[in-house]
This record gives C-alpha cells, sequence and structure tokens, in this order.
C-alpha cells in the first residue's frame, strides 16, 4: 500500500513521545513491504533538537505551513491507499479537513494523546482535532482503548474507533550488562500533573532514604522544585541513551498523565521501553493496567512512598531480576512495533 502519515515528529523527540513510536512504526510497515511517506511540519523547536534528521526507513519530507503542504502534496495524498493525520499536528484541524476532502483511499486519526484531545475537546479547545472532523475520518486510532473507544463512536460520531496502543523496537531495547547507578529512576518531561506522584513516589522516598540513588531525566522541570542530594537530574536524554539509561536503574518509576489515569488502558512508550530492558516496573495505577501486564508478576504497583520503599530496599535481587524478566517476555510477545504495524495494516484492509 501507499501510506502517508501526518505526524507531529518523527526527526526530533525533544519533548515529546510521538518520534519514537512513529520510527517504530514506519520502519515496521515498510519492512511489511509498504510504500510510507512521513510529512512533518518544519518549526524551530524541533530543528534545534533533531536527532534522527534523515530517518532511514520510508520517506521523510518537511513542509513549511498548510500552503505548501497543499501546493506539493495534495497529488500523493489523492493517490494513497491511507493517509493517518496524528494528534497535536500544527493545524491540525485544517490539515485533516484537507486530507478528508482530498485522499481518495482511508482516512485516519492516530491519537497518541486520546485522553488529553478528549480533555480539550470539553473544554472547546481545538488546537489540533474538533468534533466535527471526527466523523470525517474512516478511522480514529486511539494510544487508548477500554470504554473511550465506545465513547469516540457514540458521542463523537467516530466511525471506527480501534486501540493502537504505542510500541517498542526491541533492537533498540533490550537487557544489558551494566554498573547500577541508581536504585530508582523516572524519565519524563515535566507536566503539572504529573508532579504530584513524582512528588510522591520519588522525591519523598529519596528524601527518607538517604542512602539511595535516584534520579529523573526530562526537560522543562521549573526552577522551584526542590532536588534532594541523592536525586540526580538529566535535562534531556535522546532515544539512543533510553536503553542505557533503563539498564542501570534497579527499578524504574512510570507515572501516568492525569487524564489518562481517568480514562485508563492507556500504557505509556516508556512503559514498554523499560520493560523491554528487563527493568523492573514500579508504576501508578489505572484501570486496564492488568491487561497490560499481571501486576505484582510483571509490574508493582505504588500508591505511597512506603510502597516504594519497600519494594525498593525489601525486593531481593533474584525477584527484582525476575519481575523484568516477566514483563519483558510479555513486550515481546504483544508490545512490539511490528506488533502495531500488522494490527494497523488489519484495520486498514477491514475499513476498504
Amino acid at each position: 500500500m501507499k501510506i502517508v502519515i501526518l505526524g507531529l515528529s518523527i526527526t526530533s523527540s525533544w519533548g515529546n513521545g510521538h518520534a519514537t513510536t512513529y520510527r517504530g512504526l514506519v520502519r515496521e510497515l515498510v519492512a511489511r513491504g509498504h510504500d510510507v511517506l512521513f510529512l512533518e511540519r518544519d518549526v524551530p523547536w524541533y530543528a534545534a533538537n533533531r536527532d534522527l534528521p534523515n530517518p532511514p526507513h520510508g520517506y521523510t519530507k518537511l513542509y513549511a505551513n498548510l500552503d505548501e503542504l497543499k501546493a506539493n502534496f495534495t497529488q500523493t495524498v489523492q493517490d494513497a491507499d491511507f493517509v493517518m493525520v496524528g494528534s497535536y499536528v500544527p493545524e491540525g484541524v485544517a490539515v485533516g479537513e484537507w486530507v478528508t476532502a482530498t485522499a481518495q483511499g482511508v482516512t485516519g486519526f492516530y491519537d497518541i494523546d486520546t485522553p488529553v484531545t478528549l480533555a480539550k475537546l470539553e473544554r472547546g479547545d481545538t488546537e489540533y482535532l474538533s468534533p466535527d472532523l471526527i466523523p470525517q475520518y474512516t478511522l480514529y486510532l486511539s494510544f487508548t482503548g477500554g470504554s473511550t473507544l465506545q465513547r469516540l463512536e457514540q458521542e463523537y460520531g467516530a466511525h471506527q474507533a480501534k486501540a493502537l496502543y504505542c510500541s517498542v523496537d526491541p533492537s533498540l531495547y533490550y537487557p544489558q550488562e551494566c554498573p547500577q547507578t541508581w536504585n530508582l529512576g523516572y524519565m519524563g518531561t515535566y507536566s503539572d500533573d504529573r508532579q504530584p506522584p513524582l512528588e510522591r513516589l520519588l522525591l519523598e522516598p529519596a528524601r527518607q532514604w538517604g542512602e539511595g540513588r535516584f534520579v529523573v531525566a526530562g526537560p522543562q522541570y521549573p526552577d522551584t522544585i526542590q532536588w534532594s542530594s541523592n536525586v540526580e537530574r538529566i535535562e534531556h536524554l535522546p532515544p539512543t541513551e533510553h536503553q542505557r539509561f533503563y539498564n542501570a536503574q534497579q527499578f524504574t518509576l512510570n507515572i501516568t498523565r492525569a487524564d489518562m489515569v481517568r480514562a485508563g488502558y492507556s500504557p505509556s512508550v516508556r512503559l514498554f521501553e523499560a520493560a523491554a530492558c528487563g527493568t523492573p516496573i514500579i508504576s501508578d495505577y489505572w484501570q486496564g493496567l492488568d491487561t497490560i501486564f499481571e501486576i505484582d508478576q510483571e509490574i508493582l504497583v505504588a500508591y505511597s512512598p512506603e510502597d516504594v520503599l519497600d519494594y525498593l530496599r525489601e525486593i531481593p535481587d533474584s525477584e527484582r531480576r525476575a519481575i523484568g524478566s516477566r514483563a519483558r517476555k510479555r513486550v515481546l510477545a504483544e508490545h512490539t512495533a511490528a506488533h502495531r504495524a500488522l494490527e494497523l495494516e488489519q484495520y486498514i484492509m477491514g475499513a476498504r
């Protein structure tokens, strides 16, 4: 098939989790014999932070504005078998209206931020999607599963809402013997709603256990945060450093955006990356987590600083490694980019 994807970014992972998802998906679609073109808006903040300026799989083209997009790619969109627009694409509503009016094949909206998107729509915020645009797409592909899919169809008129979770590239994320630099680490861009659980599940345990070693990696944290001396800060880690980062932790922390906790069934890409490395995960709880990993066997759930400290200090090293190994086995069986490419292909064929 000829596939066109208009996404937030594939060339830069700076401050977003979209790029790693698109890189794996494009690679696997190409491996399955499809012709894939990725179109990315050229914006200054990604231009200054491109860790993959020339993606090796498929074709990537940058465009400066909507007029240039239409001038250069109208025929390509018309001829494509499938055209997909992602969440947070600049001028996403205008782009989506153009795609759905122009494309002759199947169209889809890929929502990598579904609970955030629905919360925005409830507030009347149509930054990249509007209620009127949703029924114009053939497929609504969602990072969130569960009852949210029925809501998209029943309340917003989506024709076919399908779960297309994030995934991991097992050739990039795998166990590696290296020094255990930290007892517990966390990677994520700062957000107001994630900060309270980060405070509860990492910063407070660090204050209570002065001998422990902790790390927080990610950009945009305000200067007002008080970091304990045993909490290391890393401003940004490109994807090439993620695997080493996870392997240097005894445990890693997963924290979920508030909108995604409320929606449930919203596993993050970081969850799968850490598990693929065999690093045992301590996570906050949300509905549907037990459909992704078996709690207490493949993942640990924490509600308080005491829960976290019990895990860090009481679990024998052999059991810690076993938890990570079981999670890795689950991810390799169900949550790789190859699985997602096959699922997407099946959705497209079903819609045709």
